[in-house]
């Protein structure tokens, strides 16, 4: 608990604010983060690595150069300007698919994903709320609620004293708490987005609100004023191309008004409307500024406001920016706190960009909303009092999901704000969410590959196309051997957007792409898409993705080992979880034909693939020659997978081949890899060899997340799988940095990070958590809380990198790649927690209170079922 209070230690205010719940990630707003590392960047790369890397240096460069000064566009990966620390970030505003605008935990607007996958990390400092006090028809008190002291709108009261508020977020809820100085006065503002298990509609809906809960703690009635003022565009250069206008509107619907005003920005590419709204109530009055000028003194608004608490509402829009002019506008509600009092003002923010381009412009796409919020463009007013009259619904739904969790008393606050403050990149992760065009028909989404996959077409007309991008940083779209990983939260939360994501991977597995490319690693060219394959990626937001598929150049991923068995895990993992027959059915035929493409690693038929000595694999800088651990220990999962749903199917052919499969490679696997403690990293013999790899076990995780991996489906020998896990928290975790920052990805035998690659000396929260979620399944779990919350506390406590969690971090100086998708995997740790509660005995999985008071587990008996009756692995949890 060090470290979160630690983040607290400078707040001086008393105020608790108003229904703040005690866990989440809490931060007082004049905090400073004392450890300020960078990025990892070209200039990074070792001496020895440059030399072993010259040509895929060279061929990089060019590349680089050839997307950013002649076709003018953003490389998938650039090394050369990697994301600055900026230790900011907060809960992101908006349903998933429709964008994110990301509000810092200090109250800036600072990041921006409204264009699909492309980001603005730019703090508008005209977006902000501003607090009038008024007592006795005179105004005692008006404060922009920002500790920023900007040289713009010097005309507006700045510099809040960040010492009395503090900032507290539960995803996808955040509260800001404000004890203005001086007054007697809290401000809480609770912020609202629709993030709703299970729910297909609400959940696409871009929108946020704010609802500010004030109280008055004096013996006299005082009238509060909350403005909220916002800039028309983004804060970038095309805010001055002109023709962009504001337009106050009112909607009135079933007894309750809504008014605001429209911000519309013009762009000749996605055009959108952003809307800042307040609900009209009795006692609450709703005023407006349609435009004021953002980059000048803000006189004009402030003084209005100033005067009577309102805003003037003129009538009308107004007119068009010329260019190189910026405008903005303002709403403010207004009530009355009587003496001892509380009264609530709901405030909100909308977008709507309905129709989207991608970077080839080829095909015009309709985001998930507009089949309940129409396309036309003008839907925000719809919009914002759907958001201002549906927030108190959405709020009792999140509040249910949560519940069993946060009430436990025996689970650690700290994991209780990992794991639902990591879901942010489901909706922050470049997401896009996308019906299917009116006209398309199955022909359309199977492409060269003929008939199959009969329910392609039906899941993705019901359910849309879903996508997300593997990092910030690495923009590509559904990066599968990194979903892989992230894939427990949509199979949890959002199973039928999990089931649509396969269907869109197995539809690619049966095309191709016989283009041509160069790859970079080792300069061979080969085509971009084998059929019978899973490709790497779905494409990246600067092309057209589904269209074009395999947007990662590295390496040539046809020959990587990993993808095809992930595939083919998730099939059976996904229907685990949901029971889903009919999915199963249409995916048999591809998991068959990927397995077989996947077979020809084999090349000594022992029945155990060989990696081929490169970084073939998720970990692509980490080569691997032989048999290894991850690769070999993926595919005899695999192959248990196939025996199971042969089995299911009632295929004997495919049962009794994958079965003679399964008992060889097994046998080669222990011989081969085993060396009495763990699984060595690979067979080849080399210096590194023998290095003791933390996702050792990644296939035993995955059969044991799906119900197998024990008892008549055990693969590895679970005294074998024990042993390899001790040993992985004695070396990799309490062995690296004193144990208190997760588990580095390599250690040698001797407990020194294995040094042989960048990859293989960091540590990856993602697998972090997976390999939590594995001790926790083989009845590790103090040791699997332990590692988990080693991320986290870096992460969130030490590193400021909160709501931006990076794909990795050195144990000093570095992190990599920031706001990445594989710490998703956090969910795999709950899925882990729920099924023990099922299966083991009422003692199973207690943890010591020195561990659990620390920051560890729970009581394995107390843990509900995922938010239901049922059990996981019971007839059907969901």
């Amino acid at each position: 608990m060090e470290g979160s209070a630690q983040l607290m230690e400078r707040f001086e205010g008393a105020a608790q604010g108003h229904r703040v719940p005690p866990f989440g990630w809490r931060i007082c707003l004049a905090h400073e983060f004392a450890e300020k590392r960078k990025p990892y960047h070209a200039s990074d790369v070792s001496l020895s690595d440059v030399v072993k890397h010259l040509g895929l240096g060279l061929r990089y460069l060019r590349w680089w150069y050839r997307k950013t000064h002649v076709e003018k566009k953003c490389p998938v990966i650039d090394l050369f300007n990697p994301l600055p620390l900026r230790q900011i970030y907060g809960c992101p505003l908006g349903g998933l698919g429709g964008g994110t605008i990301t509000r810092g935990w200090r109250g800036e607007f600072c990041r921006w994903q409204l264009n699909p996958g492309v980001y603005h990390y730019k703090t508008v400092i005209a977006d902000q709320f501003t607090v009038c006090l008024r007592q006795r028809g005179q105004t005692i008190y008006q404060q922009v609620l920002s500790v920023e002291r900007p040289s713009k709108l010097q005309g507006w009261n700045w510099g809040y004293c960040g010492h009395y508020a503090f900032y507290h977020a539960l995803y996808p809820r955040a509260w800001t708490v404000y004890q203005l100085p001086g007054q007697d006065v809290v401000l809480t503002c609770r912020q609202v987005s629709p993030i709703i298990p299970h729910d297909y509609q609400d959940t696409s809906l871009p929108v946020g609100v704010f609802i500010w809960e004030l109280e008055n703690r004096s013996g006299e009635a005082v009238d509060v004023s909350i403005m909220f003022s916002l800039r028309n565009g983004l804060g970038t250069k095309e805010d001055k191309r002109g023709g962009h206008w504001n337009d106050p509107f009112s909607v009135e619907k079933e007894g309750v008004r809504v008014s605001g005003v429209l911000l519309h920005h013009c762009s000749p590419v996605n055009p959108y409307t952003l809307a800042i709204s307040a609900r009209e109530q009795a006692g609450t009055g709703v005023t407006h500024f349609t435009a004021f000028n953002p980059v000048g003194t803000g006189q004009e608004v402030w003084r209005d406001l100033l005067q009577d608490g309102r805003l003037g509402s003129p009538a009308g829009e107004s007119s068009p920016t010329e260019k190189g002019q910026v405008t903005a506008a303002a709403v403010c509600a207004s009530c009355t706190v009587p003496a001892w009092g509380h009264r609530t003002l709901e405030l909100g923010l909308a977008w709507d960009m309905p129709h989207i381009h991608f970077g080839a412009k080829e095909r015009l796409h309709l985001r998930r909303y507009t089949r309940y919020f129409g396309s036309g463009g003008d839907a925000c007013p719809a919009l914002s009092h759907y958001a201002l009259t549906h927030y108190r619904e959405w709020e009792e739904k999140i509040e249910s999901w949560q519940r069993p969790v946060l009430e436990n008393s025996h689970l650690p606050p700290w994991y209780k704000s990992a794991l639902f403050n990591e879901l942010y990149f489901l909706a922050d992760g470049g997401t896009v969410w996308l019906e299917l065009p009116p006209e398309a028909c199955a022909e359309d989404l199977l492409g060269t590959a003929g008939a199959g996959l009969a329910q392609l077409f039906p899941v993705l007309r019901e359910y849309g196309r879903f996508a997300y991008l593997e990092g910030q940083e690495y923009r590509m779209y559904n990066t599968y051997d990194v979903h892989f990983y992230a894939s427990f939260a949509l199979a949890m939360l959002w199973p039928k957007l999990e089931i649509s994501l396969q269907y869109d991977i197995a539809a690619a597995v049966l095309n191709e792409d016989t283009q041509p490319r160069l790859y970079l690693m080792d300069g061979q060219t080969a085509q971009v898409k084998l059929r019978n394959v899973v490709p790497h990626d779905i494409g990246e937001p600067e092309d057209e993705p589904w269209q074009r598929v395999n947007a990662y150049l590295i390496h040539d991923t046809a020959g990587w080992k990993d993808l095809n068995l992930k595939f083919v895990l998730q099939v059976y993992r996904d229907y685990y979880l949901t029971q889903d027959t009919a999915y199963l059915q249409d995916m048999w035929p591809v998991c068959q034909a990927v397995m077989d493409s996947e077979l020809k690693f084999d090349t000594d038929g022992d029945g155990l693939i060989e990696n081929s000595g490169f970084a073939d694999q998720t970990y692509d800088d980490w080569v691997a020659t032989g048999a290894s651990a991850y690769c070999g220990g993926l595919w005899l999962a695999a192959v248990c997978v196939m025996c199971r749903v042969a089995r299911l199917v009632g295929d004997g052919e495919v049962l009794r081949k994958y079965s003679a499969i399964l008992r060889k490679g097994s046998e080669a696997f222990e011989r081969l890899l085993w060396n009495g403690r763990y699984y060595s990293y690979d067979s080849s013999g080399g210096p590194f060899s023998s290095t003791v790899m933390s996702d050792q076990c990644a296939g035993q995780w995955f059969l044991r997340a799906s119900g197998l991996g024990q008892g008549g489906f055990e693969v590895f020998p679970q005294s074998h799988v024990l042993s390899a896990l001790k040993t992985i928290f004695e070396l990799n975790v309490m062995g690296f940095a004193n144990g208190t920052m997760g588990a580095v990805n390599g250690m040698r035998p001797d407990g020194t990070p294995d040094s042989s690659s960048v990859q293989s000396s960091e540590v990856w929260v993602g697998v972090v958590y997976a390999l939590a979620a594995t001790m926790i399944q083989e009845g590790l779990v103090e040791e699997g809380f332990h590692a988990a919350e080693g991320c986290y506390r870096t992460v969130w406590e030490r590193l400021g990198l909160a709501f931006q969690t990076p794909e990795a971090y050195c144990q000093r100086k570095l992190f990599r790649s920031l706001a990445y998708m594989r710490p998703l995997s956090i969910w795999s740790m709950q899925l882990a927690l729920e099924s023990r509660a099922c299966q083991a005995p009422a003692s199973a999985g207690e943890l010591s209170p020195a561990v659990r008071d620390g920051g560890a587990s729970e009581s394995q008996r107390e843990l509900p079922g995922r938010w239901s009756r049922d059990c996981v692995g019971a007839a059907r949890p969901f």
